[in-house]
C-alpha cells in the first residue's frame, strides 16, 4: 500500500523503525498531553474527571484484543502486573518459559523459587511439546521481543488444554499489530509504549473471569474498589468484582496520551495494521535478499559499516541480541523501508 494516509500522524526527524522499543505519539496525543497540561497548569484537572478516560482506554484496548473490559485491569509495568500470577503459581510447580524470553515475564517466577516454583526454559518452538503434567503456567510473549518470532498459540493451546495447564501471554509485543485469539488464555499482560504508542506508565493485565477469585490483589489500593471514591480510607477491604480489583492508582497524563492513540488505532483496526505492519517488513526483507518473516519486527546480524551506516542516515533501530532489530508500524512508509533497503544495500555489506 503505497499511499499509507495514517503515517501523517507522526513526526519522526528521520525513519523511526524502532516501535518494538518505544511507539511515536500521534497527533492526537501530542494535543491532549498539552490540553492537560495546560489544564493542570490552571488548576482545573480534577482526578475523578480522569476515571472517564481510564474506562474508555480501558474499552478501547479490550476491543482491539478482543477481550470482556470486565476481565481487564489497569496497571503500569508489565513485571508489577505479573507479580500476582506468579504469587497464585502453587508451590512445588512447574512454570515452563521460552529460551531467551524478556525478563519481565520471567523474573517474576524465578523470584518465587524459595517456595519450590521451577522455571524451566525451553526454546520458543518447543513449548507445546514441553508442557507436561507438572505445568502448572506457561509464560510467554506472543511475539518474541529480541527476534520477533512469533509463538504457536493454537498448538501451545491444544497442549496445555490436555494438560490442565494455563498461559499467560505477554502482548506487549503483539497488540497493536498482531490479531490474537484469547480464547482459553488465563491471564495477558501488555505495556502501552511500543506498539499501543502511549506515554510508558500505561498497562494492562487480563484475568480470565473463572480465575478473577483465584488471585490474590496483593497491590490492591484505593483504585481497586468497587466504588474508587468511597474506598480510600479504612477497612474492610471492598474490593471491584470484576479485574478492576487488580487496578493500580493510573498515572493520570500517560493515560491522557493513551486514549487518542487507542483510538487512532481502533479506527485503522486490526487487520489494516497487521496488513501495513508485515507488508512493511517483508519489503524489508526481500529488498535485503532475504526471506519474508511474517512478523513486524525483524532482527539482522550487522556489521560494524551496515550499522554506522544506519545511524548516519538518520534510521533509528535497536541492538538487541547481538543483532539490530528493525520494528515496522503504523508510522513506517514504503519510502522509509526503501530508504532502509538502499542504505544497508551500500554498506559493503551491510548484513552480516
Amino acid at each position: 500500500m503505497n499511499h499509507w494516509p495514517w503515517a501523517e500522524q507522526f513526526v519522526p526527524d528521520g525513519i523511526y523503525l524502532n516501535a518494538a522499543s518505544m511507539g511515536l505519539p500521534c497527533r492526537g496525543t501530542r494535543e491532549a498531553l498539552a490540553a492537560h497540561l495546560d489544564a493542570w497548569a490552571a488548576g482545573q484537572v480534577q482526578p475523578q474527571d480522569l476515571d472517564v478516560v481510564i474506562a474508555r482506554c480501558r474499552e478501547l484496548y479490550a476491543a482491539l484484543v478482543g477481550l470482556d473490559p470486565d476481565t481487564v485491569a489497569i496497571g503500569s509495568q508489565a513485571s508489577a502486573m505479573i507479580a500476582p500470577l506468579a504469587a497464585w503459581v502453587p508451590d512445588g510447580a512447574e512454570v515452563l518459559v521460552a529460551r531467551g524470553e524478556f525478563t519481565s515475564v520471567s523474573f517474576p517466577f524465578f523470584a518465587q523459587q524459595a517456595r519450590g516454583v521451577r522455571v524451566r526454559e525451553v526454546p520458543l518452538a518447543d513449548l507445546p511439546t514441553a508442557v507436561g503434567p507438572q505445568t502448572a503456567l506457561v509464560a510467554v510473549a506472543m511475539v518474541q521481543s529480541a527476534d520477533g518470532a512469533i509463538l504457536d498459540l493454537p498448538a501451545l493451546r491444544d497442549a496445555c488444554i490436555a494438560h490442565g495447564t494455563e498461559i499467560l501471554l505477554d502482548l506487549t509485543q503483539a497488540a497493536g499489530w498482531l490479531p490474537v485469539d484469547l480464547d482459553d488464555v488465563a491471564f495477558t499482560v501488555c505495556a502501552g509504549y511500543k506498539w499501543l504508542l502511549a506515554p510508558r506508565g500505561t498497562g494492562y493485565l487480563s484475568v480470565r473471569e473463572d480465575l478473577i477469585d483465584a488471585v490474590v490483589p496483593s497491590q490492591a489500593g484505593w483504585y481497586a474498589g468497587e466504588d474508587r471514591w468511597s474506598s480510600i480510607y479504612g477497612g474492610p477491604l471492598r474490593l471491584a468484582q470484576s479485574a478492576r480489583r487488580f487496578d493500580v492508582s493510573p498515572a493520570w497524563p500517560a493515560w491522557v496520551g493513551a486514549e487518542p492513540a487507542l483510538e487512532l488505532l481502533t479506527e485503522i483496526g486490526i487487520a489494516a495494521l497487521h496488513q501495513h505492519a508485515v507488508g512493511l517488513a517483508n519489503q524489508f526483507t526481500t529488498g535485503l535478499g532475504l526471506g519474508e518473516t511474517d512478523s513486524a519486527i525483524v532482527s539482522l546480524p550487522m556489521t560494524e559499516s551496515g550499522a554506522a551506516a544506519l545511524a548516519d542516515a538518520g534510521i533509528v533501530t535497536a541492538g538487541r541480541a547481538g543483532k539490530v532489530r528493525f520494528s515496522f508500524h503504523v508510522h513506517t512508509t514504503v519510502d522509509d523501508v526503501e530508504r532502509a533497503v538502499a542504505v544497508l544495500a551500500g554498506s559493503a555489506p551491510g548484513v552480516g
